[in-house]
């Protein structure tokens, strides 16, 4: 790597752990290098659910620390990115009014039906592309105690989770789009604020800051943080706020149209759009419409992931039998192929809590084999994974008339090859499979675009291809796979249908 490399920070929040990144980028490569990681645990304090946000702040400013020491200098910028939905509240004088929210605190469930009666979510979702769940940050907000008390305070701010990182470090408030694009409140098709929604709620429009697009610096670290942490002047870029977007931005895709699932705990799939999808259909079918790095729209589905795999490793290690995953992996390459699968999608599955149990009580249910070993479950929950990729590849194929002939895996979960393998061979397509640090390296590509060091999209894309090339699987035995996908669309996807 070239003395001459541009050194910048990345700092990722996830709903469990975050960590910080170094990013070195020559002009024609990237390569990562973590510096800190920790933990990100909720707290309960009475009966709400909070983030820590006092310790998250104090964990970045340890990342940034490591970060020069490792360089031996201040990094060339650093930028946040984060889980979408959440926020604080902060008052005239800057102050954080209360840890911020949890998106799974249960305050939010009546006040959304309370808020659904005012504005339909049919409405709603024709204006912002979103669909309608209790996480939401419009039904967060509408559920505020704090901003009800404040109502008429003009000096109340609201910032997604990355914007008040970025607040706290620079002095700046603004919205990034592809956060901003999270919250049930933006206009899809104007990418600004929609002030019918903000009216029809109550939602006061002056807690909201302005749009900024990704990749927009926002200031420099302050002054009392660089002394503190002896750093020379360290710029703070708007880079892309939202985790999936940074995920979706290291996509090494070229013109052929494709999808891109995001893997890990959860799984995002979708596809890349220059406007949104508004339709009713489009609403039916679960579909979400979100910012891109490039003021594009990631039209994606949220589906469980591997999740379920996590969930019964846990179990299986409570009962006193520790498992890798690569361990679980390989158990699931010589297991029978029963036929049993599960929806999922299916809330059922959403809990924490013996997901083997779970798993058998719903084959059970739809009529199904019940897989009662551990190989037969894990071998359950891939092929499971595999089927509800292809029922979302053809409800994508259908919503945009078009013929997809690759789909892109990014994160953690390309690691598990027997799941790359399954998607290619259900789906029929050619699954291309990196980075798996995709989130960071979006992050950083989005700082070096706005150092100038690079262009659009494309020339991002074109970067990760060079530094980081995918593993290919192409599809096999397709008759088999296509007449065992029928069944499953049979059993759960036509039979959930009636029943709806």
């Amino acid at each position: 790597m070239s003395t001459e490399s541009l050194k910048m920070m990345a700092v990722d929040f996830g709903a469990s752990s975050g960590r910080a990144v170094i990013g070195y980028f020559d002009g024609e490569r990237i390569s990562i290098q973590e510096v800190h990681r920790f933990d990100n645990e909720p707290v309960q304090l009475g009966d709400r659910l909070h983030w820590d946000f006092l310790r998250l702040f104090h964990e970045l400013k340890r990342g940034m620390t490591k970060a020069k020491q490792q360089l031996g200098r201040t990094p060339a910028s650093i930028a946040v990115d984060t889980w979408g939905v959440d926020y604080g509240l902060v008052d005239p004088k800057g102050r954080l009014v209360s840890n911020p929210y949890h998106y799974r605190d249960l305050r939010t469930e009546q006040p959304m039906r309370e808020a659904l009666k005012r504005i339909p979510e049919k409405e709603l979702y024709a204006r912002t592309g979103i669909q309608s769940s209790s996480i939401n940050t419009v039904y967060q907000l509408f559920a505020d105690e704090e901003l009800r008390l404040a109502q008429n305070d003009r000096g109340l701010r609201m910032l997604f989770m990355p914007d008040l990182f970025h607040y706290y470090l620079s002095g700046t408030m603004a919205s990034e789009y592809t956060i901003a694009s999270t919250s049930g409140m933006l206009d899809a098709v104007r990418r600004d604020w929609s002030t019918d929604i903000l009216d029809g709620l109550s939602i006061p429009s002056s807690l909201l800051n302005p749009i900024i697009m990704p990749g927009t610096p926002v200031g420099s670290v302050r002054p009392d943080i660089c002394a503190e942490l002896s750093l020379e002047a360290m710029p703070v870029i708007a880079a892309a706020g939202h985790d999936t977007a940074a995920a979706v931005t290291s996509v090494p895709a070229g013109d052929a149209p494709y999808v891109f699932i995001s893997s890990g705990t959860w799984s995002l799939m979708g596809i890349e759009l220059t406007e949104p999808i508004l339709t009713e259909r489009s609403r039916q079918l679960l579909f979400s419409n979100e910012g891109g790095t490039e003021g594009n729209i990631r039209m994606l589905k949220n589906i469980m992931g591997l999740w379920l795999l996590q969930e019964c490793r846990r179990t299986w290690a409570m009962e006193g039998t520790e498992l890798s995953f690569a361990e679980l992996t390989e158990m699931a390459q010589h297991a029978p192929r029963n036929g049993s699968y599960v929806d999922a999608g299916d809330a059922v599955f959403l809990p924490p809590g013996n997901m083997p149990q779970r798993i058998r009580e719903y084959c059970r249910s739809t009529g199904q084999a019940v897989p009662e070993s551990r190989p037969e479950i894990v071998r359950c929950i891939l092929e499971s994974l595999a089927f509800k990729y292809r029922q979302t590849l053809d409800e994508i194929e259908e919503l945009t008339g078009k013929r997809i002939e690759q789909i892109h895996m990014v994160g953690g979960g390309i690691q598990n090859r027997l799941l790359c393998r399954l998607t290619a061979n259900v789906t029929g397509r050619t699954v291309v499979a990196g980075p798996v640090e995709a989130t960071s390296i979006g992050n950083l590509m989005m700082q070096a675009k706005a150092h100038g060091e690079v262009g659009g999209l494309a020339d991002i894309r074109e970067v990760v291809r060079r530094s980081f090339p995918p593993e290919i699987y192409m599809p096999e035995d397709a008759a088999e796979w296509e007449e065992r996908y029928r069944g499953y669309e049979q059993r759960l996807v036509l039979q959930k249908t009636e029943d709806s």
